[in-house]
Parts: C-alpha cells; structure tokens; sequence
C-alpha cells in the first residue's frame, strides 16, 4: 500500500510530488532543500539551510512511521565545493552512528538562495 507524506509546501503541489512516499517497508524522501516551511523563508548559511533540511527530512519519516536510523541512503547536491566542510560535521551528527550509503554532488539547484539539496531512503528496520 503507497502513503504519501506532504509538508504542506506549495512546491509539492504546483510541482506535483510528495516529500514522501511509503511503499511497503521503504520510505523515498524527496530532495529537501533548507527552506523553513513554518515561514517560507531561507537561512543564508549552508549550516543552517542543511540543519533545515535534515529537520524537515525527520519529520517526514516521523510522519510515515520510520526514523533517521533507519536510513540507508543518502544523496547530498551542494552547489559549492567550499561547502563540503562546512556541511560535513552537521551530516556526521545526525548520520554518523547510522553510517547509510552515501554520494555528495557539486552542482547548481533550481533557486539561487538553494546552497544544498538532502535526499534519502529509508528502510523499516534498516538501522
């Protein structure tokens, strides 16, 4: 049976995608930017846009009966190679005792304010 899990961003309607889709014991987050969406506004910094994303991304799987530990894959697109280091220890926080296959990508995203995009797979019981 397929859930579909939205955050009442109007990007998911006006682009037609969910945050997330439960598929049996898998759950599909969509690529996550770090847009507070209580306020629609955007931090400036790459640190703060990244601890947006991976809260926005937690209460996603929250809402579809997951966690972060049940993580097992990760896509990092940053669109400056001078933000790798930055976002680094952030990511090692949140993944580092998870450890979910991972690839980090150097490339430009859809709104220029957008300095890192987070998407992830999870599986129930993958942690």
């Amino acid at each position: 049976m397929r859930k579909l899990i939205s955050t009442g961003s109007p990007f998911e309607k006006t682009a037609g995608y969910s945050r997330a889709v439960v598929q049996g014991d898998w759950c599909f987050v969509s690529g996550t930017t770090g847009y507070d969406y209580a306020t629609m506004t955007m931090p400036d910094s790459v640190e703060e846009q990244t601890r947006n994303c991976l809260a926005t991304i937690a209460r996603a799987l929250e809402e579809a009966g997951f966690s972060l530990a049940d993580v097992v894959r990760a896509h990092y697109y940053v669109t400056d190679v001078a933000f790798v280091d930055a976002v680094f220890p952030i990511l090692g926080a949140a993944f580092g005792d998870i450890r979910p296959a991972a690839t980090m990508i150097v490339c430009g995203l859809v709104k220029p304010e957008m300095k890192i995009e987070i998407e992830v797979t999870a599986l129930r019981g993958g942690g």
